[in-house]
């Protein structure tokens, strides 16, 4: 069975956008689309119906906000599979519940309500952080395409990223979209290493530099033949070294690592700050700590 590519949808102009760019992934993957939106509308109009249809007025936009997008993505790719639902519930909870039966899941960076923007991703920000699947929220400005033949996938490699989910992912975007994938590993010498340091005999940053070099060769042992990889190392915090490489990639790939008996949520510094700050969409992909 394959597993759908779900977009949430709320009529705002960002998740419009967002139903254009996955209807192009969907169709890229040659998966179903499902489109979602969801709502807690019966706490705010308790038993106000809509005259004649007898259903909650909110109900009655959501359902309307629904069709409209999947007329949308029909007029995009003709050839996707959509499907539809309204949930009464929170979109937050909805949409965590809904990964779980996810290729992937799609998001505008903003919603309907006007607040600023750190705000307003406050649900893309909950979802991406405890979501099953990956999720993919459209940031920067991007112009509603998912591009094949030109431009590159980033992926972040951290740590303990050696053949990871997010590596797979990241490599499977760049395969299907014919494009070359940028990996980078940021990498710091700590202020507090000398150059008399027994272990670091007059080269801490050298040292540390080669490391992050064997981390990000270590992450990539078998890309398929036919994906360009160009693999950089860049001295600097993570968070700004990804924001700088954000600006002209098509996606930025980033791991989550999440861990069973933790609260809140579980998208680490990095993670959240290329949510809030990156030049373009990004792809949290969730991984076992």
């Amino acid at each position: 069975m394959e597993l759908p590519l779900v977009v949430g949808v709320d009529g705002s102009e960002p998740s419009l956008r967002a139903v254009d760019w996955a209807a192009d992934e969907a169709a890229l993957r040659g998966l179903p689309l499902r489109l979602v939106y969801a709502s807690l509308w019966e706490r705010y109009e308790g038993v106000s119906l809509a005259q004649d249809l007898d259903k909650p007025t909110e109900q009655v936009m959501a359902e309307d906000i629904v069709d409209a997008a999947a007329r949308r993505a029909h007029r995009r790719q003709a050839d996707v599979k959509v499907t539809t639902d309204v949930v009464p519930e929170e979109p937050e909870y909805a949409l965590v519940r809904e990964s779980r039966s996810a290729s992937a899941m799609v998001l505008g960076s903003r919603g309907r309500s006007g607040m600023a923007e750190a705000l307003l991703g406050s649900v893309s920000m909950t979802v991406a952080g405890h979501a099953h699947c990956p999720v993919i929220v459209l940031r920067g400005g991007h112009d509603n395409q998912v591009r094949s033949g030109a431009g590159r996938i980033l992926l972040g490699v951290g740590e303990k990223d050696a053949d990871s989910a997010a590596v797979r992912f990241a490599v499977e975007e760049a395969q299907r979209r014919g494009v070359p994938l940028e990996a980078v590993r940021a990498w710091r010498c700590p202020a507090h290493e000398s150059t008399d340091h027994p272990l670091l005999s007059g080269e801490p940053a050298r040292l540390h530099e080669e490391r992050a070099r064997a981390e990000l060769d270590a992450a990539l042992p078998d890309v398929p033949a036919g994906v360009e990889v160009q693999c950089r190392t860049v001295e600097g915090h993570a968070r700004r070294v990804l924001l700088d490489a954000s600006y002209g990639a098509d996606l930025l790939v980033v791991g989550a690592r999440r861990r069973e008996s933790s609260f809140g949520l579980q998208l680490g510094r990095v993670a959240h700050a290329v949510l809030l700050h990156s030049a373009c969409p990004v792809a949290v992909v969730p991984q076992r700590a």
